[in-house]
């Protein structure tokens, strides 16, 4: 299938009121609006294609970038790859929910997400924290360093306050699933958010949202989630 063929098809499955809402989001001109949900069936019927991914994610239009991220093949996308997905992702719902998605099924996954975490940049930093929490909670624990997920532990508690609105979000996320889903780091994620308590982010022109990991861990504990992993990171 072609590109042109697969934007009419987006075009045809956009409603109005989804277009608004993600635009409230923070997504931005050019879109069709169309659920996640309705684009299954033209994904079926594609699969996996990453040559035609590039060319969606490359128009700049939020609904074909997210259908890019579904039909990608992360087995062979390079690292350069991936930056040119980070650069193109404006806001968070492709960098959290796309890009760093994407991501977390490749074999690069850690080295990358490590450089967008050390790099200063909101978004990218973003990605690299919610693609380390994609990994915890599908990868087996035995798949990584607990030495070095402490580390980023800490880091979590020591810098979250004062990092940039969407990073503070991802970070304390990252703290919500170091408890539940590494079960190796439990004990110190509860401790970490208990240290850091509230964080308040700001999300455009929305009310400020108060995000509690501690209270969050110990729901979840209380429904006997600890140590869930999902079978499967993209849908």
């Amino acid at each position: 299938m072609e590109r042109s063929t697969v934007m009419q098809e987006l075009s045809s499955l956009g409603k109005e009121r989804t277009r608004n809402i993600y635009l409230s989001q923070g997504a931005r001109e050019p879109l069709f609006g169309v659920a996640t949900g309705a684009m299954k069936p033209l994904a079926k019927q594609i699969k996996i294609n990453q040559s035609l991914a590039d060319e969606l994610y490359a128009t700049g239009n939020y609904d074909a970038m997210y259908f890019a991220g579904i039909i990608a093949d992360p087995a062979v996308m390079t690292e350069a790859d991936f930056e040119t997905w980070i650069e193109g992702a404006y806001f968070y719902m492709l960098s959290d929910y796309v890009v760093a998605v994407t991501l977390a099924e490749s074999e690069r996954a850690q080295t990358v997400a490590d450089r967008w975490i050390q790099s200063g940049e909101e978004l990218k930093m973003s990605a690299g924290w919610s693609c380390y929490c994609w990994l915890m909670g599908n990868r087996p624990d035995d798949a990584f360093d607990r030495l070095k997920l402490a580390g980023l532990l800490q880091q979590a508690q020591d810098f979250i306050h004062s990092s940039p609105e969407r990073t503070k979000a991802a970070m304390n996320n990252f703290i919500y699933t170091a408890g539940i889903s590494y079960v190796p780091l439990h004990a110190e994620a509860v401790e970490t958010a208990r240290q850091v308590g509230v964080v308040e982010v700001k999300r455009g022109n929305s009310k400020t949202s108060r995000l509690d990991a501690y209270h969050s861990i110990q729901k979840e504990v209380e429904k006997g989630r600890l140590g869930f992993k999902r079978k499967y990171v993209r849908c």
